[in-house]
């Protein structure tokens, strides 16, 4: 579909209750936007009744679950850590260079035209960089403690950080953001634990919870996706590429999905790098201490309303998912629908770049996501027996680019 007219239908209502409503049990309809802080209250989110969480992640929803009144914290590191996916982007080649791991088939530090944006097609208009979360059980790990795996460096290889004086911070305000992100995955996978426990003959009680505050396998993917190519780009090389499409829908990040059990997603920071490319202040120090990064100015919006996150739903519509600045979200992975058996299904999800001559021209768009994930020889199939490291191989092999 040419990228002038891409469509999407309009999105769901979110749900807003007080906190009273919420601790009283009242009956939640439509794509919830919970309140963190009376989740908390609830204590085993009892007040999160099942219809929501299936309107949320069931076999009709957009498997996508929205969580507002986050810690005031997190606002700050959102857009400090989104600002600096702009400056590590920016960055050399040669310090981009020091900061990848061939090793681990790029999936630890910076990675950019690796992977596969869909066959026959490198992934060159976004960089990640890619970190092992398991500082949240041990702070002292660089990544998962087990050697059991030598042939999955992509989750035991250790984390690459940049050098202090080159991004300061930058580690201690990642690792703040993931675990804030994981605390907040805890307490909706309790909340699917007590549905699954209701709906899912033998499951284990707590089962889903355990799963995400245990793992050493949880890993964070800070994304930058570069401005969009220019008018005349678009009409030579990314033609071609798609087939004849000027801009292909899924031109930033390709249709998939996620195969982990919830992916903790950040809303997008949108800056505009023509007007300040964000690399004159890096190495600048203060009365000789660390490099300090000024605050980037950011739009509050995407140029091109065209331009964002896009969930294909089970019943065949695609719908465009905005996530408010101050709230989280959490979409539904491979490994929670083969651990619910079904119940909770994984939704085709991509995101789309706008045009250049739609106002994007310039523009970067960043985010992260969070993907938690079982640990490597955990089951996430009973029934075949298949742990996650088996089902993961097989996803990371199809997905890099040889």
């Amino acid at each position: 579909m040419n990228g002038s007219r891409h469509e999407a239908t309009p999105p769901r209502g979110a749900v807003t209750v007080s906190l009273k409503d919420l601790e009283s049990g009242v009956n939640l309809r439509g794509l919830p936007c919970i309140s963190l802080m009376r989740i908390i209250s609830s204590r085993v989110l009892g007040s999160v009744n099942f219809e929501t969480l299936e309107e949320a992640f069931g076999p009709t929803s957009l498997g996508i679950i929205v969580v507002k009144d986050v810690p005031a914290r997190f606002s700050t590191l959102r857009q400090k850590l989104l600002s600096y996916a702009s400056f590590l982007a920016n960055l050399p080649s040669d310090e981009l260079e020091y900061l990848t791991s061939p090793q681990a088939k790029y999936l630890v530090g910076w990675s950019h035209g690796k992977e596969s944006l869909r066959e026959g097609v490198k992934d060159t208009l976004k960089g990640s960089y890619y970190v092992n979360c398991a500082f949240y059980q041990d702070s002292s790990l660089a990544g998962p403690p087990d050697a059991s795996f030598p042939d999955l460096p992509e989750y035991t290889a250790p984390n690459i950080w940049p050098p202090e004086d080159l991004l300061p911070e930058f580690r201690a305000t990642f690792e703040e953001l993931c675990k804030l992100i994981i605390d907040t995955a805890v307490l909706v996978a309790r909340a699917c634990d007590r549905y699954a426990q209701e709906h899912i003959p033998d499951y284990k009680r707590g089962y889903l919870e355990r799963v995400v505050r245990t793992s050493f396998t949880t890993k964070a993917r800070l994304l930058h996706y570069f401005p969009p190519p220019s008018e005349s780009e678009e009409q030579s090389d990314a033609s071609k590429a798609n087939g004849g499409d000027s801009v292909a829908n899924d031109s930033w990040c390709a249709t998939h999905l996620d195969h982990g059990c919830l992916t903790g997603l950040t809303s997008a920071l949108y800056i505009d790098e023509s007007k300040s490319l964000p690399t004159s202040s890096l190495g600048d120090s203060k009365e000789g201490g660390p490099a300090t990064l000024p605050p980037l100015q950011y739009l509050t919006a995407s140029p091109d309303p065209a331009a964002g996150l896009y969930i294909r739903s089970r019943t065949g519509s695609t719908t465009k998912v905005s996530i408010p600045a101050d709230c989280l979200a959490f979409q539904t992975g491979e490994s929670l629908e083969k651990i619910t058996r079904g119940r909770f299904q994984a939704v085709p999800h991509y995101v789309h770049s706008g045009s250049a001559k739609n106002g994007m021209e310039g523009i970067a768009r960043n985010t992260l996501a969070v993907f938690t994930q079982p640990n490597l020889g955990e089951i996430v199939d009973p029934e075949e027996g298949l742990t996650f490291a088996d089902f993961a191989k097989g996803i990371v092999g199809k997905n890099t680019v040889t």
